[in-house]
């Protein structure tokens, strides 16, 4: 797959998972929504990770910088 993330959406994406795992263990999210945030989380990491967001590609999206060709 080609890559579509660039590096401000992984960090934000990034931090947004850490915030949210922090929140969970500290009990201050709990119960379904703390679950589905957790997994929310979760996919963030990996996409950020791999710098392929799946949703961009319907909707031709690319937070990745063009490089030019001279």
């Amino acid at each position: 797959m080609k890559k579509n993330m660039g590096s401000v959406d992984r960090f934000i994406r990034i931090i947004i998972a850490a915030i949210v795992a922090v929140l969970y263990y500290t009990g201050t999210i709990s119960g379904t929504l703390g679950i589905v945030l957790l997994v929310l989380a979760g996919v963030f990491l990996i996409t950020s990770l791999i710098s392929v967001c799946p949703l961009y590609a319907p909707f031709g999206i690319s937070t990745c910088k063009v490089k030019e060709n001279k």
